[in-house]
């Protein structure tokens, strides 16, 4: 079988090279002498859903900020199923770190702010925010979250929104507090009562569907929820601790519960935070049962061993698997960055099952900026100019966009030859992916410092082989199809300086370095 269409391109580590088009390949009898990458359909493997990144009140701000026609421009670039075709965003419910420090007179906020002492266990307070979205004087989400998604999803209504809490309101916690951590007040009472209802966790479980609810009036569909954002850190923002057993407990009896009386379509997805606690297999925290409440496991990959995931994976295998955070440094190497996005995600993560991409923030400034909670040297997926509203796209976009762009929706991923045990090291690394129409697409990824030759063939499809080389540090995709095939061109860099602070913070490690090691 010969197809009638074909697009290959090339990113390099560096990104001299930003999927740049390149000649489809010579079909030859013979393999030459380059790592043979033979690509199987017959071994169909999960799903795949989406990738994208995360719409952060810093984010959205810097977005809502610019110029109409930037706005118009960089949206339909993004999400656009004609051009990048990003298809999925993560808000935050409530305050997370990254704000803007414009959306509330209080430094957080949730979204039932009552004096801790007091209850509002009807949540007769509970409000997303005030005013237009968009307008000079809203507040809270619909300042700033809310028309920048809404925005996004007139351009493509299938992106997909997960949703995660940093913290509850502070008057459902033990320490009265958003930040540092605390927990929700289990078994305790709201009234004179003992129903679920007048539990803090029935009480909290009722906060998740009014958030729903009021973004469905906006038009924003919540596909799928998380508990939690990284229940195991005490951070010095909005943070609230949850041990596995108490996650496992609240999905299974309050949060699907409520959710299958008012939305049984919204997803549920346990965990949301990094491997390094999950050192066990969840068989000791947790049932079958409880685990049949979650529709998928969700986790972030900034600290290891990331062999821990199969102690979720093979107690369900059924779970999807969602990458729901992860970034880069400002002034992160070539070599580190692209192990993180390229192999680690990229690579090791889909060939054990990912289904789905969250990265971190979609897009900050040029000082890695806004963030209320002090920190600096983290980077967007894009980097906006917070004085001029110009745009220059990191390696994350690329990375995002040789998924979003050259992946059919309604894949699979397939087999595919490997020669990386882990994505970043050794010699070639490659995942495959088959549409529904039976369309093709690869990426193939050089963990190395110098070009490596690939030579790829699909087996039961293709007699030829095709010799291609792959850039150092970098990715060459293949997409191939009988239907039209989207040949977009990301947009050019606009120039202007990156400006870290002094001492920018470097508290992030690639894998196989610093504490990953």
């Amino acid at each position: 079988m010969k197809f009638k269409n074909e697009f290959w391109t090339a990113t390099s580590g560096d990104l001299t090279e930003k999927r740049q088009k390149i000649k489809i390949p010579i079909s030859t009898k013979n393999p030459g002498t380059g790592s043979q990458i033979i690509i199987d359909p017959s071994i169909k493997k999960q799903h795949w859903i989406s990738a994208g990144a995360a719409i952060t009140d810093a984010t959205a701000s810097l977005i809502w900020k610019q110029t109409s026609e930037q706005r118009n421009s960089l949206l339909h670039e993004l999400f656009d199923p004609n051009e990048g075709n990003f298809s999925a965003i993560r808000i935050p419910i409530g305050s997370c770190d990254f704000g803007s420090g414009e959306v509330s007179e209080e430094e957080y906020y949730s979204y039932d702010d009552v004096p801790f002492g007091e209850h509002d266990s009807s949540l007769s307070k509970f409000s997303i925010g005030e005013g237009k979205p968009g307008a000079e004087n809203a507040t809270k989400d619909l300042k700033y979250i809310v028309p920048v998604v809404q925005e996004i999803l007139k351009i493509n209504p299938a992106v997909k929104v997960l949703a995660s809490p940093w913290s509850g309101p502070a008057w459902m916690k033990n320490t009265g507090n958003m930040k540092m951590g605390g927990h929700l007040r289990f078994d305790e009472f709201t009234g004179n009562g003992s129903a679920t209802k007048d539990r803090f966790e029935g009480v909290y479980a009722n906060y998740f569907i009014k958030f729903i609810e009021a973004y469905k009036k906006l038009g924003i569909p919540i596909y799928a929820l998380t508990i939690q954002n990284e229940p195991s850190n005490a951070a010095a923002w909005p943070a609230m601790i949850w041990n596995i057993k108490e996650l496992a407990h609240f999905g299974y009896k309050y949060l699907r519960p409520a959710l299958d009386n008012s939305f049984p379509d919204t997803q549920l997805y346990f965990w949301d935070g990094s491997l390094n606690v999950l050192n066990d297999p969840l068989s000791k925290f947790m049932s079958i049962e409880e685990a049949k409440a979650f529709d998928g496991f969700a986790f972030h990959t900034y600290d290891g061993p990331y062999t821990n995931l199969f102690n979720a994976t093979r107690f369900n295998p059924n779970w999807d698997l969602a990458m729901t955070e992860r970034r880069c440094m400002l002034e992160e190497s070539v070599d580190d960055a692209s192990h993180i996005m390229f192999g680690l995600i990229g690579n090791w993560l889909v060939r054990q099952g990912l289904s789905s991409i969250y990265l971190w923030n979609l897009a900050l400034d040029e000082r890695g900026l806004p963030n209320i909670a002090g920190s600096t040297g983290r980077r967007g997926v894009i980097t906006i100019d917070h004085k001029t509203g110009k745009v220059q796209r990191n390696l994350e976009y690329y990375m995002l966009r040789n998924f979003t762009q050259d992946i059919d929706t309604g894949s699979v991923v397939i087999g595919s030859s490997n020669y990386t045990q882990d994505g970043y090291s050794g010699g070639l690394g490659s995942v495959a992916f088959m549409g529904p129409t039976g369309s093709i697409t690869a990426h193939i990824y050089n963990p190395t410092d110098s070009s490596l030759t690939a030579t790829v063939k699909i087996n039961s499809y293709d007699t030829g082989w095709q010799t291609v080389n792959v850039p150092a540090y970098g990715t060459v995709t293949l997409h191939k199809s009988n239907e039209k095939i989207n040949e977009s061109s990301p947009r050019k860099d606009e120039k202007f300086k990156l400006n870290p602070r002094p001492a920018a913070l470097q508290d992030d490690w690639a894998p196989g370095k610093g504490i990953n090691k």
